[in-house]
């Protein structure tokens, strides 16, 4: 009686592995499924990391890159939700400028993935939050880059990530105007990306630039505050879609009515984190599809 327990035991025992097993190989099976539905698809998705920014994207080959980390863990359950589960990995981190709001979860997030490669400016803070960043980057040893104009990234076949901005040392500036302007192009759209940047420096960078600042989406400029967003600016990159990165109700106001009312003005469709969560974009280069 005991033996024939002990073999219907093990037989029970082997018919879970072997469902297990089953199981484990379906997953795996979607999971390349569903990646080789996205070939030639770029993804960029505005994550919902409450008062903060960041910016997800990844490539038709699966190269992941984060824009800014958030202020805090709110960024790994935001990758949690759009990174495959059985991804531990970061090819690339940009943080714009060192507010915690921007930064604070990368301590976090480089803890938890392998991250390849990190990008600054040569600004720093003494918060706690950028200490601990810093603190990963001593631990972790990635590849650091310095931002600078000019600069241009290739992310994967004719998908390129261009830093417009600073274009020189950014050490001791206020931190708002040290950010990285990035812009990333694929096709016929493109993305620009503007951190924390004021005002002067979007007039910096429409005397620089000009036209040539036409992008598909637009992250607006501090969560859309008054601070950032002149019209001259709006004008010269006149999107399809602008990005607010903000919490809801946050004590700060953002977006602004100023800012609003701008968009309205300008005729500008705007889309805010605080009010939809995750915004994400899908292209293959020619068309844009957003959700």
């Amino acid at each position: 009686m005991i033996e024939k327990t002990k073999t219907s035991f093990s037989k029970k025992h082997a018919q879970w592995a072997t469902l297990g097993i089953f199981l484990v190989i379906n997953i795996f099976i979607w999971a390349i499924v569903a990646r080789a539905d996205r070939q030639g698809e770029l993804l960029v998705a505005f994550l919902d990391v409450g008062q903060g920014d960041a910016i997800y994207i990844e490539t038709p080959h699966g190269n992941q890159i984060l824009i800014d980390g958030g202020s805090g863990a709110q960024v790994l359950r935001a990758l949690g939700q759009i990174m495959p589960f059985y991804d531990r990995t970061l090819d690339l981190i940009l943080a714009t400028h060192p507010d915690q709001d921007h930064i604070g979860g990368f301590s976090d997030v480089m803890n938890r993935l392998n991250v390849d490669g990190v990008i600054t400016t040569e600004n720093t803070s003494g918060t706690s939050a950028y200490k601990a960043f810093e603190k990963s980057i001593l631990n972790k040893h990635p590849r650091r880059i310095l931002a600078r104009a000019g600069e241009r990234i290739i992310l994967d076949n004719d998908i390129v990530l261009e830093i417009l901005f600073p274009d020189r040392n950014a050490r001791g500036w206020e931190t708002n105007t040290s950010s990285i302007v990035a812009r990333l192009f694929y096709g016929k759209k493109s993305f620009l990306f503007t951190g924390d940047s004021p005002q002067e420096i979007e007039r910096y960078l429409v005397n620089k630039k000009g036209g040539t600042l036409h992008s598909t989406v637009l992250k607006l400029g501090h969560h859309g505050s008054r601070t950032s967003s002149s019209k001259i600016f709006l004008s010269a990159v006149d999107p399809e879609y602008a990005i607010i990165s903000a919490g809801k109700n946050n004590k700060y106001g953002h977006p602004h009515k100023e800012v609003l009312t701008l968009l309205s003005e300008l005729a500008i469709p705007f889309r805010s984190t605080a009010e939809q969560g995750t915004i994400i974009f899908r292209t293959k280069g020619a068309e844009l599809e957003v959700n």
